[in-house]
């Protein structure tokens, strides 16, 4: 059958001459053990096309594309023609666009030669990727073209899911300024191929998406799209949640229960860690973002408030305290470093000046009673009442937060692997003091396949709610002391570690969890921990 590599999806388009294809006996790269019941479906439409140079038996249902071979008769148990003969499907919901294939000759008028449909197909391959094939089905009857290309066009224009139009934010400082590069290359033209409409603008400085967002008009798009890293992730999350909560007229300063964000956030992986992307899709890669995002395949996701003195600071999805949060402070003073230097520097030099941090962490912990879970499920937590908030004090070297599992390539296994996108509940990892390679112990740990959390100084907890108070007031932190022994705005100031943001708070920081709260194009990767990993970064 022919096989859709990407210079197949070019010629098509182009109209150039076909490519070589395999013999039609060859197992199409679509077709998946379980087929659709054919006999119980309405046919809308049979006819010949010829397959990869055989002439088939095509027929359309409403679920699938079927096809066999033509073949002239042979004696009966025939092994080898019951081998070509076996019937290829595709089914509907895997195509995403279809065009009408042309050959364009040099100072040619008109459209070209009709040669006949070709079908773009999404294929779900090895560890979570999505890959574009395409279908090419040739016959030179323009009306008998036309019959099946336009009842395709009606099929796919079922797929009320999908979306027409996407803003798309690009940030080209993104890792190694290749966003612009990654959207150009690779995303924008599989977004024309399936027909969606999009509107680019590339941020000039920070928080630019979030200024835009707030005040542009929204009503005309399906979806937004980001194009960089977590950051940037984080930030247009934010910006829809806030968006949301001013058009429902909420203070933003006084939400209790949030709304949920109007519009669905598609996330194309082009950062250094790529943290939210790996843990939508279970792997970092371009394509399969893209794909998810043309299919309309959504889910909604869990998200944190991250707010103090009864003030919102932010909407996030992670956070870490303490070593996690000092190590981005100091990658972030070193900005004019590659993202790989920055990130080896501050872990290193985070490690050498290790300190713990004085606080007091309280914590609410999941009530898991079947009532209350179906509340969260639905996106409306409420913690009850008479609900007993469990507190610790003590030196503690980090303290992570997450809503997600927090994929990456240095934690192929998440950093909270426990954790699910929308299972209403927050995974709280505190690590008290400890000696320094104990400590680095735990942080090889997560490279690895060994338990990162089986150490005496590791606690895990399942919580709704965290507020995390320092008492001492005054923070070790101070990225560039040995260079500016007199510099103390940092001193009473304590960095956080939000999405990959810095986050300087000087008091209690209140964590809270909220259901279902966005939703972000990607599918369920509830098998994605079997999948066997390796990873030696760290």
């Amino acid at each position: 059958m022919p096989l859709g590599r990407r210079g197949g999806r070019v010629s098509a388009l182009r109209g150039e001459g076909e490519e070589e294809a395999p013999p039609a006996a060859a197992a199409a790269p679509w077709a998946s053990p379980q087929q659709p019941e054919a006999g119980v479906e309405q046919v809308l439409l049979r006819g010949i096309f010829e397959i990869g140079r055989s002439s088939c038996d095509v027929v359309l249902s409403l679920r699938a594309l079927r096809w066999r071979p033509i073949l002239p008769e042979r004696p009966a148990g025939d092994s080898k023609c019951d081998l070509s003969c076996k019937e290829e499907f595709i089914e509907l919901k895997d195509i995403f666009s279809v065009k009408l294939k042309r050959r364009h000759f040099a100072n040619e008028q008109g459209n070209g030669t009709l040669l006949g449909i070709t079908l773009f197909i999404c294929l779900k391959k090895e560890q979570n990727k999505l890959k574009d094939s395409t279908l090419d089905l040739i016959n030179l009857s323009e009306d008998h073209c036309d019959i099946w290309f336009r009842q395709f066009k009606k099929i796919l224009a079922g797929f009320s899911n999908r979306p027409k139009t996407l803003k798309i934010l690009l940030n080209p400082q993104s890792h190694k300024k290749e966003a612009t590069q990654v959207y150009y290359e690779k995303v924008e033209p599989l977004l024309k191929i399936a027909g969606i409409k999009t509107d680019v603008t590339i941020t000039e400085y920070e928080g630019h998406a979030l200024s835009l967002l707030k005040e542009c008009e929204l009503q005309e798009f399906d979806g937004v799209v980001c194009v960089g890293g977590d950051g940037s992730a984080s930030e247009v999350a934010h910006a829809l949640l806030l968006r949301a909560q001013k058009s429902a007229g909420t203070e933003a300063d006084s939400i209790l229960t949030p709304v949920r964000a109007q519009l669905p956030l598609g996330v194309i992986p082009a950062g250094s860690t790529n943290v939210l992307a790996h843990s939508l899709h279970g792997i970092a890669h371009v394509v399969t973002a893209t794909l998810h995002i043309i299919m309309g395949h959504v889910q909604p996701v869990d998200v944190c408030t991250f707010s103090t003195a009864g003030r919102l600071l932010r909407f996030g999805f992670s956070a870490m305290f303490g070593f996690g949060g000092r190590t981005l402070a100091l990658a972030e003073k070193h900005r004019w470093m590659s993202p790989n230097q920055r990130r080896d520097f501050a872990v290193i030099k985070a490690l050498a000046k290790l300190k713990p941090e004085d606080c007091e962490i309280s914590f609410l912990p999941l009530n898991s009673s079947p009532d209350l879970q179906g509340r969260r499920a639905q996106g409306s937590p409420k913690s009850d009442s008479d609900a007993r908030w469990h507190m610790i004090q003590g030196q503690f070297l980090n303290v992570s937060i997450m809503a997600i599992p927090c994929l990456c390539s240095v934690a192929p296994g998440g950093l909270a692997p426990n954790t699910r996108l929308n299972n209403g509940s927050m995974a709280l990892i505190i690590a008290r003091n400890t000696s320094r390679p104990e400590f680095i112990k735990h942080l090889k740990r997560y490279a690895s396949v060994k338990n990162q959390f089986n150490f005496p100084f590791i606690e895990m907890h399942t919580v709704e709610e965290v507020k995390v108070d320092p008492r001492n007031k005054v923070s070790a932190h101070n990225p560039e002391e040995e260079d500016q022994p007199h510099e103390t705005a940092s001193e009473t100031s304590f960095p956080w570690n939000v999405d990959g943001d810095l986050m300087e708070v000087t008091s209690e920081v209140h964590v809270k969890l909220h259901p279902r709260l966005i939703d972000l194009y990607g599918e369920s990767m509830e098998e994605m921990n079997d999948a066997k990993v390796t990873c030696n970064c760290l």
